[in-house]
């Protein structure tokens, strides 16, 4: 890996965070990475590891791009020692990643797999060897497919099974995690996963998709309740995909058209999180059955709130569409990009729910059609992206959000779900064929800002924040 200075002259002064967003954001500010498991481990029948949901349906014809599938990703398992070098060179503070449930309980209840826990303890072990804060996640979307079997997360006592396979890995990793959550994004396992039938298990049932949301928040709780019984040390919370929402027009159906998508994708998990109750809305159709004592413990208290943003919702009624603006244009994935979405959505969040916890910012970024070039992969579109959204975040943050860190989304190109391998979204740029990992400029880019927010968050005001 060549050295950050060597990459400086590459980027220009408009390529730099303002010094105003840098001190805003502190020095007590977490700057990491991200991946999850499924996405960059492979070694999918090796050491005792289940098959999950994800091994399922990639195997289905016609399911995901080219039928590809994680089973062998970034070879993450056997090449964990050289990537937490890749981080620690990058100069991040934290790095995030899931545990995955297979892995370490093959079939989702009864024994534990030794060799998959003693796994995610030497990656602990080692991340803090390197001085990297380790945040791991419980479940991103991996379900033992023994569990799928029963009726998956549409059978109630899956959520009894998470709360066990939860207390299990915060007793065994707990003492040395910087913080646990239990769900990433429970909107696409609920939404993707069992109403359009994108993501596995590919069911396409809205009644379903409505209670499959509600087990996910009971199990949550569940678990939370579990592992703070145990005596858990470390900071536990949840992790939700969020967005602003903005009407097309003043007419009145986009107005409600845009009421209900915020609803239907940002107060359906922060309601019964944070008011103990679903949102009441005209265009909700679904509802799930919930039984006494279920939102108590969905409303356990949260040490933090993991927020992933991407992307605004654009709320459109007319026939066609009216679209989006695009004034930035867009992501490799069709994603609008929008920053100031993310101000809006933090801001609203804190005007809504007055309680909430400290909030991580624990993915975003870009798919990128990345090239590599003689060594050199030139992504000056994801370093625009990343500088404009760490200006908007430190503009919430300046408007009283308690914004305690940010990750990005990815550390490495991986395995994109369905999309198979065509979307690269990584500041690592991965050769599939060889397993070459070669930082991208956007890497280097990100570990001089690191370096300069330590340099500038005690140096006097000189210019505002913009975005």
């Amino acid at each position: 890996m060549s050295s950050t200075l060597s990459m400086t002259d590459r980027f220009t002064a408009s390529d730099r965070l303002s010094a105003a967003a840098l001190r805003q954001l502190g020095d007590a500010f977490t700057w990491g990475v991200a991946t999850s498991a499924y996405q960059i481990e492979g070694a999918v029948d090796v050491d005792g590891r289940g098959p999950s949901i994800w091994d399922t349906f990639a195997s289905q014809p016609g399911r995901t791009v080219n039928g590809e599938s994680g089973a062998v990703a970034c070879d993450h398992y056997r090449r964990w020692k050289d990537d937490v070098a890749m981080i620690a060179g990058l100069g991040v503070d934290a790095y995030r990643f899931s545990i995955a449930w297979p892995r370490v309980q093959p079939l989702g209840q009864g024994l534990f797999n030794e060799r998959g826990l003693d796994f995610y303890d030497r990656l602990v072990d080692g991340l803090l060897e390197r001085g990297i804060a380790p945040h791991a996640t419980l479940y991103h979307w991996d379900l033992p497919q023994a569990l799928q079997d029963r009726g998956g997360w549409g059978n109630r006592d899956t959520a009894f099974h998470f709360a066990v396979y939860a207390d299990a890995i915060a007793r065994r990793l707990g003492d040395r995690l910087a913080s646990l959550a239990t769900h990433n994004e429970p909107w696409c396992t609920a939404v993707l996963g069992h109403e359009i039938g994108k993501f596995a298990p590919g069911e396409r049932d809205p009644q379903l998709a409505a209670q499959v949301s509600h087990h996910l928040l009971l199990s949550h709780g569940l678990a939370m309740s579990a592992m703070r019984a145990s005596g858990t040390a470390c900071p536990l919370g949840i992790v939700l995909n969020q967005s602003s929402v903005t009407a097309a027009t003043a007419s009145a159906a986009d107005q409600a058209a845009a009421a209900t998508e915020y609803a239907r994708f940002v107060r359906w998990y922060m309601d019964p999180l944070f008011q103990g109750r679903y949102p009441q809305d005209a265009g909700i159709a679904h509802y799930p059955q919930v039984q006494d004592g279920d939102m108590a413990l969905i409303q356990a208290p949260l040490d933090f709130l993991g927020i992933n943003y991407y992307a605004r919702i654009w709320a459109s009624r007319d026939e066609p569409p009216v679209p989006p603006p695009m004034a930035l244009g867009a992501t490799d994935m069709g994603w609008e990009i929008y920053p100031d979405g993310l101000r809006e959505l933090l801001v609203g969040l804190k005007a809504q729910y007055p309680d909430l916890p400290p909030i991580f910012i624990t993915e975003n970024g870009m798919a990128n059609a990345d090239t590599l070039d003689h060594g050199r992969v030139p992504d000056h579109a994801r370093i625009d992206y990343v500088r404009r959204h760490l200006e908007a975040l430190a503009q919430a943050k300046a408007a009283g959000v308690d914004i305690r860190g940010y990750f990005y989304w990815s550390l490495m190109d991986n395995y994109e779900w369905d999309s198979g391998y065509a979307k690269r979204f990584g500041l690592v740029h991965v050769d599939y064929a060889t397993q070459q990992r070669t930082l991208k400029d956007s890497a280097h880019w990100y570990s001089a800002t690191i370096a300069q927010a330590r340099r500038h968050v005690d140096a006097p005001a000189q210019e505002p924040v913009h975005g």
